[in-house]
């Protein structure tokens, strides 16, 4: 990896760096720079964030058929590839369903698809695909969560 990072604030809070003398390790790393600016080319040329926003509305909306379908999903939530999808075995109280969500975990894995876990009961699927993820690719996922949850 390369390490890169940024910072977005006001004038006035950036002001407060130019009080002392401030240093950072990889601050300013041409090797890195040129990195980073290939990657925000790649995320251009290809259309990165727009596929987010298509492929990521599709799967959300697919996994929002699926709480209508399984009462084990107490929400679904997220913006484009960043998606959260809670289980809760009582969608009146939320109680998180943390062994649901082990059993639903490792079933997934079986049929080919890794998927994270947080929350502060460790009861929300992370689901957080790369930017080329495809429509395809987020059926699958879906198919493969209803597939769990039928057995269930």
């Amino acid at each position: 990896g390369i390490p890169l990072g940024a910072v977005v604030t006001t004038p006035e809070i950036a002001e407060v760096l130019t009080r002392r003398s401030y240093f950072n390790t990889f601050g300013g790393n041409p090797v890195c720079t040129a990195a980073g600016l290939a990657v925000l080319k790649v995320i251009e040329k290809e259309q990165l964030q727009q596929n987010a926003f298509v492929v990521g509305s599709h799967l959300k909306e697919r996994l929002t058929a699926l709480k209508d379908k399984y009462e084990l999903i107490g929400d679904v939530r997220g913006r484009g590839l960043m998606l959260g999808v809670e289980l809760v075995t009582d969608r009146e109280l939320k109680t998180p369903a943390k062994n649901e969500t082990l059993h639903v975990m490792d079933q997934m894995k079986e049929l080919g698809v890794l998927i994270g876990k947080g929350g502060y009961y460790g009861n929300v699927f992370r689901i957080t695909p790369p930017l080329c993820f495809t429509k395809e690719d987020a059926d699958f996922v879906a198919d493969a969560m209803d597939l769990t949850l039928s057995r269930m």
